[in-house]
């Protein structure tokens, strides 16, 4: 689609009636989406006993300090391995949309991060020319990464991403990870997803899905080829 010459072009009363054909189909979609969004928050928690500790812009932060007093934590998995030049240009592209949801989700008892396993000078370097200001914290050579099945060492923990056996080649992979904390100070783990699943974040891609061609990816070398660090387009 998108090539005027393969497109059905119709009159606008025969326009009509099949965008409301569509329109039946996008309501299913949106009631199939409430119903996950309640089988997401019905998912069992998991206690976190291990003390995780990352190195952030004021030193080192346990997990619990990363809530910064609210009781819910998202963490973005961001792919930037420590002898990795620059963090990953898809994550990058994710990252873009970070900064401005953090006030809404501020308001609404949620805390955001990314954290990766470079060291947090290089992620500074990379905030400051790409400017973003979301809180971006190094977990090192801890166990966090691995622990969470987003960075893979088969010496440390199986090679497992998105529930199922790892066969790439990538050290690190992206994800999210939400946590809440009890009154009591307790930490569980409620939720990851990967792959696709962080699709959700990408503003970009979500209006891409509604313009005349769509993502346009078909015939490119591989998925998302064309993204560039946003201050390299047109270079």
């Amino acid at each position: 689609m998108g090539n005027v010459e393969n497109v059905n072009v119709v009159g606008r009363a025969e326009w009509l009636a099949a965008r409301k054909e569509l329109l039946t189909a996008e309501k299913d979609f949106t009631q199939l989406c409430d119903d996950l969004a309640r089988q997401r928050r019905n998912m069992p928690w998991v206690r976190v006993e291990k003390d995780y500790v990352f190195d952030g812009p004021n030193g080192p932060q346990h997990l619990g300090d990363l809530f910064e007093g609210r009781s819910q934590l998202i963490v973005y998995h961001f792919m930037f391995a420590p002898d990795a030049q620059a963090g990953c240009k898809s994550c990058s592209f994710w990252a873009d949309h970070f900064d401005a949801t953090i006030p809404h989700l501020n308001a609404r008892d949620v805390t955001f991060v990314a954290v990766s396993r470079a060291p947090r000078a290089k992620l500074e370097a990379q905030a400051r020319r790409l400017g973003w200001r979301f809180k971006w914290l190094s977990c090192g050579d801890g166990d966090f990464n691995y622990d969470f099945r987003v960075s893979f060492d088969p010496s440390r923990a199986p090679a497992e991403y998105n529930y199922a056996s790892f066969k790439g080649t990538n050290l690190d992979m992206p994800g999210f990870s939400t946590f809440i904390k009890g009154a009591d100070g307790a930490i569980y783990h409620t939720y990851s997803t990967f792959g696709r699943g962080i699709e959700m974040a990408n503003a970009t891609y979500n209006l891409l899905d509604i313009a005349p061609k769509g993502r346009n990816e078909e015939g490119l070398p591989y998925v998302m080829s064309w993204v560039r660090f946003h201050d390299e387009y047109g270079t």
